[in-house]
């Protein structure tokens, strides 16, 4: 039985080493998708970056499948290295057939050969090579003017440059954009928001935007996102929850922001998505912005979560990592109740109850140690291990 359970707790370890980790990424809390490598991240990688077609390729038949080699003629040289030699037609050990296309090759060099390894198509009428001109002239800036840059290109028609500009944010963490975001073009940002043919990933990151640079008359606009079920239900969720409470602190209103969240997250008849959402934005606000709320308001509507049995663990877990000892009555109050039995619940208080200094507490774990010692010396065992993690 003791292994089973040793078992269990190296499982529920794995998981906290994974939820720290990720935690510690530096990425845009807004963005849910294109997180992979940028143009600017592959441009710095490889050996060779040009432009041009290809218009001529020979078939290697007895060798692997498609094998062979392709001539590329070169229109433009975004990057270069030697072993080019100044010439404008290169041959590539990959087999593509001619076409009139161009096409942007990131090469790297391998046994004296070069080797291309990601290959982008211009679109017709597109602004990939203005794009990637532009973007490598600040491969070397400062993130938050590289963002600066990428804003006008967000919403661009040529599909691989919006979506580009889009991984420059979604690897950015908020700090990188913050102090910028307010010179952005509030108009533009509402007229993307609006757009029947924004993808609704984008949502998130616009909000977010939109909360830095609008003005009063902007505030509906958010707000009636919030409104709109299929707005609402999109992966932008957190952006629209984030930039709405922005707007309004921005324009002295940050009181209605306060009753917003607390409204959606104190509510049992609201989805569990919504109120969820409430709560992350409470973390954000606590770890990122504490000029829009204070400490205690930020906790007190904490409390709010704690009454949901569904809620109840993460609250009570972020009150015992930001050390608010002030609410200790109102947590192991939970621990007899029939609608918060749940072991998850059970655990959540008692680990907060471990690490919060107050007598209260203590006689609580003591309790605890007296009727199940071995919960109670596992719990702490995984809260040391948690700890030299964190550090």
């Amino acid at each position: 039985m003791r292994s089973h359970r040793r078992l269990f707790w190296h499982t529920a370890l794995l998981g906290v080493v994974i939820l720290i980790s990720q935690a510690a990424a530096s990425a845009c809390p807004f963005c849910s998708q294109g997180k992979g490598p940028t143009l600017l991240d592959d441009f710095n990688e490889a050996k060779m970056v040009v432009l041009g077609t290809f218009i001529d390729a020979k078939l290697d038949t007895k060798g692997e499948f498609e094998g062979g080699t392709s001539d590329f003629k070169i229109a433009l040289v975004f990057k270069d290295d030697p072993i080019r030699k100044m010439k404008e037609l290169i041959t590539l050990p990959v087999y593509r057939k001619p076409t009139s296309n161009q096409f942007v090759l990131f090469c790297d060099i391998f046994k004296g050969t070069i080797d291309p390894y990601r290959g982008v198509q211009l679109q017709p009428g597109g602004e990939l090579v203005e794009y990637l001109k532009g973007a490598v002239k600040f491969k070397d800036a400062p993130t938050e003017k590289r963002l600066e840059y990428c804003f006008k290109f967000l919403n661009s028609r040529d599909f691989e440059v919006a979506m580009d500009a889009y991984r420059e944010y979604a690897k950015a963490d908020y700090k990188d954009y913050k102090g910028v975001a307010g010179h952005f073009d509030a108009e533009k940002l509402v007229e993307w928001l609006n757009d029947p043919e924004t993808p609704p990933f984008r949502y998130g990151l616009y909000a977010s935007l939109l909360g830095h640079s609008g003005k009063p008359e902007h505030i509906q606009v958010l707000k009636s996102m919030l409104n709109d079920p299929k707005k609402r239900d999109s992966s932008g969720i957190d952006g629209m929850f984030a930039g709405y409470v922005f707007l309004l602190h921005k324009n002295k209103k940050a009181k209605e922001g306060l009753d917003f969240l607390r409204g959606v997250l104190g509510d049992p008849d609201q989805e569990f998505m919504m109120r969820w959402t409430a709560l992350k934005t409470f973390r954000f606000l606590w770890e990122n912005r504490p000029d829009i709320f204070t400490k205690k308001e930020v906790t007190d509507s904490i409390l709010l979560a704690m009454k949901h049995k569904d809620m109840a663990d993460f609250a009570i877990e972020d009150l015992r990592k930001w050390k608010s000892w002030d609410h200790t009555k109102q947590v192991l109050q939970l621990f007899g109740k029939d609608t918060h039995k749940a072991p998850v619940i059970k655990r959540s208080i008692l680990r907060f109850a471990i690490q919060c200094p107050l007598p209260e507490a203590q006689q609580f774990v003591a309790e605890q140690t007296k009727a199940n010692p071995e919960w109670v010396s596992e719990t702490k065992e995984l809260l040391q291990l948690e700890a030299g993690i964190a550090n």
